[in-house]
């Protein structure tokens, strides 16, 4: 991939593909580890004589139209809290209003972009959007790794347009997703929940190659289970239950506690339970805090699984939490990559 780092970047004008996809409940933003992921590469940047940044993303699913309810504008002031900066919002993420934002950014100052996807063009990748995208720029850094399983402008149409760079966090996401895959620390335990088992058995079946446990809980194992899979002797699915199959139940997570206790590496995406209603957020958050404190390698991704973290005051106890959910599991899967594949 080439680099921030040796992108010379004095009195240019870059866009960096951020990922500022996050819950906001009530106008709170709920995962800003997010919008912290950016903040070295916009430090970088900004170092350079005479640079400008502008810092896009997409948020929610607005169907190609311009919706306020997922419009960046929201995040203006968590992102000048995390920044240290003045951020500056532009109304759209192209055209005439852009350029006239970039002309008046003051020296330090930082232009967040509106929604890429109020325009239908960018989950097409069209072309000409994708050109429209990079009109104002000269360069491009994607600081976004949870979409680089996306083929989308904001992705890699823009990258046919631009001179393209990996930033600080993408290259940090790759090291150590690298990491978990080539070289794991024995014994190496694999954590797998959430839903839809068709998405994550390509990860249980890669995972059964190369590591030594695979724990299975959510809705996964309940499909696992009514779907009669058969898996190695290295795949421990739960055998008891919280409400109606809600949960793992305690004989179960206790098992997955004494397992991750014993390991070297931890790798966990998923939550173990309906996560999202109490009583059943109960294992996810007890074998988090096993993780957090067994002293093995660890490195959690997925939206529930970070924002239990977030929570329980966590996050600086995991090794490397990802900002990737499909990503983080199309990459360990083995699967191309188009956003990482546009930066070589």
């Amino acid at each position: 991939m080439k680099k921030i780092q040796d992108a010379v970047l004095e009195n240019k004008k870059v866009l960096v593909r951020a990922d500022f996809n996050v819950g906001i409940v009530d106008g709170v933003v709920q995962e800003k580890f997010k919008l912290n992921a950016c903040k070295e590469t916009v430090d970088h940047v900004l170092s350079q004589e005479g640079a400008k940044v502008a810092l896009c993303s997409h948020l929610g699913r607005p169907e190609g139209k311009k919706n306020d309810s997922f419009s960046l504008s929201q995040l203006v002031g968590d992102l000048e809290s995390i920044l240290e900066r003045k951020v500056v919002f532009a109304f759209d993420c192209i055209g005439e209003d852009v350029a006239s934002a970039l002309d008046n950014l003051g020296e330090g100052e930082v232009l967040l972009l509106e929604n890429v996807r109020f325009h239908g063009g960018e989950e097409k990748n069209d072309e000409d959007f994708s050109e429209k995208l990079s009109a104002n720029f000269d360069a491009f850094v994607n600081e976004a790794f949870s979409v680089c399983h996306r083929d989308q402008s904001s992705v890699t149409g823009v990258t046919k347009f631009l001179p393209s760079y990996a930033g600080f966090w993408l290259q940090k996401e790759i090291e150590n997703l690298n990491k978990v895959l080539e070289n794991p620390k024995r014994p190496a335990t694999a954590i797998i929940g959430g839903a839809k088992i068709e998405t994550k058995l390509p990860l249980i079946k890669k995972f059964e190659q190369i590591y030594d446990h695979i724990l299975v809980g959510g809705k996964i194992a309940n499909e696992a289970l009514d779907q009669k899979l058969e898996f190695s002797d290295k795949v421990i699915l739960p055998w008891d239950f919280e409400g109606d199959r809600l949960d793992i139940g305690e004989e179960s997570a206790e098992k997955f506690k004494d397992i991750i206790l014993s390991s070297g590496t931890v790798v966990w995406n998923g939550p173990l339970g309906k996560f999202e209603e109490a009583p059943y957020d109960r294992a996810t958050r007890e074998v988090l805090g096993v993780v957090a404190e067994s002293g093995a390698y660890s490195l959690v991704g997925g939206g529930e699984s970070v924002q239990a973290l977030e929570e329980n005051g966590l996050m600086d106890k995991i090794s490397f939490v990802s900002t990737g959910g499909g990503a983080m599991l199309e990459y360990l899967s083995g699967n191309e990559m188009p956003g990482i594949k546009a930066l070589s």
